[in-house]
C-alpha cells in the first residue's frame, strides 16, 4: 500500500480517499503552533484538494474518509448526517464484558460535553441522544493476566467520544484511555485501544458499494 507521509492510503479515486490513521496523529490542525502536524495537512500535501469530512480522536487509528474537493465534500456530509455510512471498530475494554456470545448488545444513553473539564464527555439526561451497538470478539487476558475483552463496535450516531463515553458507562473502560479510564487500567498500554477496522458507503459517483477494512494493529 501507498503511504502518504507515515499515513497508509488503502484508495483513491476522483471522489475520494480512505486513509488508514495512526494512533496520536490529528485528525486536524488544533489550536497553536505545535498542533499544526495532522493528517490532514499530510495528506493535502500530496491531494491539493482532499478536505475532511469526518475525524477520529488523536488517540484512536483506523479508517478515515476524505473528500475530493467541496462538491464531494457536501455529498459524503451528507452520507454521514444520513447514516449511510457504516463504520465498525474494534477495541480492548478492562473485564469481562457479557454477554460471552457474539449477539449484539446496544447501550443507548445521551452524551453532554463537560464543560467545566473539556474535552470530557458525560452520560447525561441533558445530552445529544447516543447509540452504540456492540458485541463481544473474545474474552482473554493481558501480560499480566489482567481480564479484558475485544470487542465490535458500531457506532450508530457519532457523537464525540461516543465509543469511549459508553463503554465507561458500561464500566468496562478501553484500555489504554488517558480520558477515561483509570490510571491502572489507562497504564495497561501505551496507547488507545480502539480502531476504525471498517467502512461501507455507497459511492457517491458510481453508486456501488464501496467497502474498505483495516485490522487492528493490537
Amino acid at each position: 500500500m501507498p503511504t502518504l507521509d507515515g499515513i497508509t492510503l488503502l484508495h483513491a479515486d476522483e471522489a475520494l480517499l480512505v486513509l488508514d490513521k495512526p494512533a496520536g496523529l490529528l485528525s486536524v490542525p488544533g489550536r497553536g503552533p505545535d498542533k499544526q502536524d495532522c493528517l490532514s495537512a499530510r495528506v493535502q500535501r500530496h491531494f491539493a484538494d482532499a478536505l475532511i469530512v469526518h475525524r477520529l480522536d488523536m488517540a484512536t487509528s483506523g479508517l478515515l474518509l476524505m473528500a475530493r474537493g467541496a462538491a464531494m465534500q457536501r455529498e459524503l456530509s451528507i452520507a454521514f448526517a444520513n447514516r449511510e455510512v457504516h463504520k465498525r471498530y474494534v477495541a480492548v475494554v478492562d473485564g469481562h464484558l457479557e454477554p460471552a456470545s457474539d449477539a449484539w448488545q446496544v447501550i443507548e444513553q445521551p452524551i453532554l460535553l463537560d464543560w467545566p473539564r473539556r474535552p470530557l464527555h458525560i452520560i447525561d439526561p441533558r445530552g445529544k441522544p447516543s447509540l452504540t451497538r456492540w458485541r463481544v470478539l473474545a474474552h482473554g487476558s493481558d501480560a499480566a493476566g489482567q481480564p479484558q475483552t475485544r470487542l465490535e463496535l458500531e457506532p450508530v450516531t457519532g457523537r464525540s467520544h461516543q465509543l469511549r463515553v459508553h463503554l465507561q458507562a458500561l464500566g468496562h473502560a478501553i484500555v489504554g484511555d488517558a480520558l477515561y479510564a483509570s490510571a491502572e487500567v489507562q497504564a495497561r498500554s501505551q496507547r488507545l485501544l480502539l480502531h476504525a477496522s471498517a467502512v461501507t458507503l455507497q459511492h457517491p459517483l458510481t453508486g456501488q458499494a464501496l467497502q474498505l477494512s483495516s485490522p487492528p494493529p493490537f
